[in-house]
């Protein structure tokens, strides 16, 4: 091949990209992305965060079920700035999370370990999740035992 042919195949090449580039713009077409996978561990911070900022919709998005049901009840009997209030206070205390990777308990549930540090305890829950669509939510809690700790979260180390 010719240094003059691979010039003009070039120049073909370019110009059906630059082509189909003004085609996509006009369009408005675009790559699509790819959706970000939300684990269930996503989900508990985000309950979490939601929890600390005293934000009651994305709180109760976090759950699904007769939980969910339930504190939907609270939020309708007590008000959204009541149930604020309550999830803002409860998790105030807490320093620290610590989650486990989720074991799978059947085809769209899973199980997760959290434990919580407080400033004199840790306290363990077992959260399980089910997945709907595309996202997780909390269907269910279990309290499990509190966690001696040695020292106080925050104490001085000599």
């Amino acid at each position: 091949m010719t240094r003059e042919r691979k010039a003009q195949i070039a120049t073909v090449l370019i110009l059906a990209a630059a082509l189909a580039l003004v085609a996509a713009r006009r369009t408005n077409w675009r790559i699509p992305a790819a959706a970000p996978s939300i684990t269930p561990q996503d989900t508990v911070y985000r309950m979490l965060d939601a929890a600390r900022e005293g934000d009651v919709r994305g709180y109760l998005n976090c759950y699904t079920g007769p939980m969910e049901s339930s504190l939907r009840q609270i939020e309708k009997e007590k008000g959204e700035a009541s149930l604020a209030g309550y999830i803002k206070n409860f998790n105030a205390s807490v320093k620290g999370v610590a989650i486990q990777e989720p074991q799978s308990t059947a085809e769209n549930e899973v199980r997760l370990r959290v434990e919580f540090v407080y400033a004199d305890r840790n306290e363990a829950q077992i959260y399980y999740l089910q997945r709907s669509a595309a996202k997780w939510q909390i269907a269910r809690q279990e309290n499990t035992e509190g966690v001696k700790v040695i020292m106080p979260y925050g104490a001085p180390v000599e």
